[in-house]
């Protein structure tokens, strides 16, 4: 769970991810200066604390070296501030644990205007499907929705693509998913999630969105210039 200023939402999130799925919550503090990690501590998780923030690619990437150093063979990740629905953590591990899929992803846009119902602004939304109609065009996975926060990947896909060389940013997302293609990972499913958009989530705005689009454009040329297919 990479987390950053997540203490408001931390203990109700880990909370509602349903018993017995789970055998452990590693939880990376992304140097918070609240209290997210004595939050974690105090509900008896693992708790890493970088000393100077790395940034959200960088918070994944300890979070991924931690899950495998602790010989996970199935790795999810969800962000702490309860904008993706823990529930669905089962129907994102299903497909791993019967070697259906290499990796599983929760999509907000997989049911249509379940979205927006869930308060996604229209400015986000869209620019969402706009991203992920390219991102498909370029990588073929025919997804509904790449840029989300709760992903689930089987050990292999972890140990083999070579995520620490990604970006620190929030250009890690979508370079992981290029290296999936890369290296012959292809299986990726979908299970549609609710979202909530609330007061007090985290989130990223307008200005940030557009760095992030422009990044993941760049990502994905750099992918049409070495021919991924």
């Amino acid at each position: 769970m990479p987390a950053y200023f997540a203490a408001k939402t931390l203990e109700r999130t880990v909370k509602e991810i349903p018993v017995g799925w789970v055998d452990e919550i590693i939880v990376v503090d992304d140097a918070s200066t609240d209290n997210t990690a004595e939050v974690a501590r105090s509900l008896g998780l693992k708790t890493i604390v970088h000393d100077k923030n790395t940034g959200y690619g960088g918070n994944q990437k300890t979070c991924y070296k931690e899950a495998l150093r602790a010989g996970a063979d199935i790795v999810v990740m969800l962000h702490l501030d309860y904008q993706y629905d823990p529930q669905a953590v089962p129907a994102l591990v299903e497909p791993l644990l019967n070697g259906e899929a290499d990796a599983v992803f929760g999509s907000r846009l997989k049911i249509p205007g379940q979205a927006r119902q869930g308060g996604m602004p229209g400015w986000k939304f869209w620019a969402n499907k706009t991203l992920t109609f390219l991102e498909n065009l370029v990588l073929g996975f025919g997804l509904s929705e790449y840029q989300t926060g709760l992903r689930a990947w089987s050990r292999q896909v972890l140990e083999i693509v070579p995520f620490e060389a990604n970006s620190n940013d929030f250009a890690f997302d979508i370079e992981i998913v290029v290296q999936m293609k890369q290296y012959n990972f292809l299986r990726i499913k979908e299970v549609p999630i609710p979202t909530h958009y609330f007061s007090g989530a985290s989130a990223m705005g307008l200005k940030s969105s557009l760095v992030y689009g422009f990044k993941a454009l760049y990502v994905l040329a750099g992918a049409v210039l070495k021919n991924v297919d």
